[in-house]
């Protein structure tokens, strides 16, 4: 029977709560450690197969794909763990390890059916992330992520039960949205992956969760969500504008935005953006683009919220307006965030160059234009609010007089593992450019483009100067901004408040005087049947005349 890597950190994980102290650390980093060795011992193809109620599954399947990615969710529970460390919470480890064995058994699904349950146990274990922080917030935001997955997890099923009567078995391979099932999966997947409209459960849910909460839920949902799309909807040409205007619209919203770590979780959406063109685009360019970069954008964004939540631990807060000046106090995390915001924003040498480009190369082959102008706006954009002003904000901008203590030395060591895979995925692709799914054929590090994106980087960085200095870029200020949210958030119950006032004023308008003719009409009735009246005997030539009566109405509207 083949042993899945996920089943060896679901099984650990159950461990975890009766560990204590260094026990529990050690055994929390070496089962995601032991995971790594496991999936690559696999060996390429189909494992063991099994038959239930007809069906048959295919627990694990490796190849290229799934390997990448399945390796990709190990490293950030591998980084989770480690920054987790300083933790005395065994819930929030447990979960985490949970959490993402679920996200490496749906990477290495050969069948919809598993994939289905590991898709919904990663989402019913990382609502725990958000609940862990014990707020009244928290609690409210994890009620929402809740039904947010349940839903993903509802339609995915019934695009699996389409499949199945319409005879097309369970095997995950290629979907599309003309096969059976087809839209209703890829809409399970859209609201995973954040597609536009689709996107406001992460944007608000991501920064309520705790300090590592939000470190595990960055990597693991949305990128299984990728993985899919990769699988089963490689060159569908709606993906290639959905995923444009993914990476357009939360820059408006990230520039706004006062909480820092709402402001990362809006550039996960830009980032996403680039991914879903990629799948869209297809190919083996366009497929091999989306994977190396999420797998880049697994380690760096982690590395940015790891920053921000040493922040929140440290400061007690992420919010722009209340920080600055930390730099003097932390420093090491500082730097450890700036080469992140590097990362993030493309800038040669990091990893975001060398992925990201790749997208962009798949695109412009394709002579999709307009599609290229959009990315070349959102790739200056993400460097505006997560290369710039995450950094910027809090660390360098007004010194409000915090002064605290460094981050914790786990945390730090978690960072600069983070760090130095962004800087080595940059300096040398190659080391991931050999295990993506086709053969790549091709350079990120041609001279006209470290050029133009150096122009693009300095043009941003002025940009950015100049609207600071004349007053121009919106104050950091306290607010809560909504977008999609909206609806549920502040529409729906201001309908519920206003139906539930209507509905007894209602009642006294219509159902009560209602209810007194029904009561006098009852009573006529009871003393019509104590007088006779329609209760006493009819006469059989009265039942005659009646019947002939209504059979000729019939048969007169009949002919009419």
């Amino acid at each position: 029977m083949t042993t899945s890597p996920a089943l060896l950190l679901m099984i650990g994980a159950a461990g975890v709560p009766f560990l204590k102290g260094r026990l529990r650390g050690a055994w929390t980093v070496l089962l995601p450690v032991g995971g790594l060795v496991l999936l690559w011992l696999l060996p390429e193809g189909p494992g063991d197969s099994l038959t239930l109620f007809g069906l048959e599954l295919t627990p694990v399947r490796v190849d290229a794909l799934s390997r990448i990615f399945a390796t990709g969710f190990l490293v950030a529970a591998l980084l989770t763990a480690v920054y987790a460390l300083c933790l005395k919470d065994a819930l929030q480890q447990t979960v985490i390890l949970l959490y993402a064995g679920a996200t490496v058994g749906g990477a290495l699904a050969g069948d919809l059916i598993t994939l289905f349950v590991f898709w919904e146990l990663g989402g019913l274990a990382s609502a725990f992330l958000i609940w862990a922080r014990r707020t009244e917030r928290g609690y409210r935001a994890g009620m929402r992520y809740l039904v947010a997955q349940l839903l993903a997890g509802l339609l995915m099923l019934a695009g699996i039960a389409q499949r199945v009567q319409a005879g097309a078995g369970v095997e995950f391979g290629h979907l599309g949205l003309d096969g059976p099932g087809g839209p209703l999966i890829l809409a399970a997947v859209g609201i995973k992956c954040a597609f536009p409209l689709l996107h406001a459960w992460l944007t608000d849910t991501y920064p309520e969760a705790t300090v590592v909460g939000t470190v595990a839920l960055s990597p693991f949902t949305t990128k299984l969500a990728v993985y899919v799309l990769a699988r089963g909807f490689p060159g569908t040409e709606a993906l290639v504008w959905i995923g444009a205007a993914m990476t357009v619209f939360p820059i408006f919203y990230a520039v706004l935005e006062n909480d820092l770590r709402r402001v990362l979780a809006y550039s996960l959406v830009n980032q996403l953006g680039f991914m879903v063109v990629g799948v869209g685009v297809g190919g083996s360019l366009g497929i091999n683009g989306a994977t190396a970069h999420a797998f880049a954008h697994i380690v760096y964004k982690g590395l940015l919220f790891m920053s921000m939540g040493a922040v929140l631990y440290r400061a007690g807060t992420v919010k722009g307006s209340e920080l600055g000046g930390l730099y003097k106090s932390m420093p090491k995390t500082a730097a450890l965030c700036m080469v992140g915001a590097a990362s993030i924003s493309a800038v040669p040498l990091f990893s975001g160059f060398t992925t990201k480009s790749m997208i962009l190369y798949a695109v412009a082959q394709e002579h999709r234009t307009v599609v290229w102008l959009l990315l070349l706006f959102a790739s200056a954009g993400v460097f505006h609010h997560a290369g710039i002003k995450v950094p910027y904000f809090a660390f360098f901008a007004h010194d409000r007089g915090l002064r605290v203590r460094e981050a914790p030395a786990t945390m730090r060591v978690a960072m600069t593992m983070a760090a130095a895979l962004c800087v080595a995925i940059g300096v040398a692709p190659g080391l991931l450019y050999d295990f993506l799914p086709y053969t790549v054929d091709y350079s990120a590090y041609t001279t006209a483009h470290v050029i133009n994106q150096l122009q693009l980087l300095l043009l941003a960085s002025l940009a950015f100067t100049f609207l600071v200095r004349t007053g121009l870029y919106p104050p950091e200020v306290r607010s809560v901004n909504l977008d999609a949210d909206v609806v549920y958030r502040r529409a729906l119950p201001a309908a519920w408040r206003r139906l539930s006032d209507a509905v007894p004023r209602a009642s006294t308008r219509v159902v009560t005087p209602l209810r007194q003719r029904a009561v006098a009409l009852w009573g006529t009735a009871v003393r019509s049947s104590a007088g006779g009246g329609f209760t006493a005997p009819w006469s059989t030539h009265s039942m005659v005349l009646w019947a002939v009566a209504l059979v000729g109405a019939v048969l007169f509207l009949a002919l009419l």
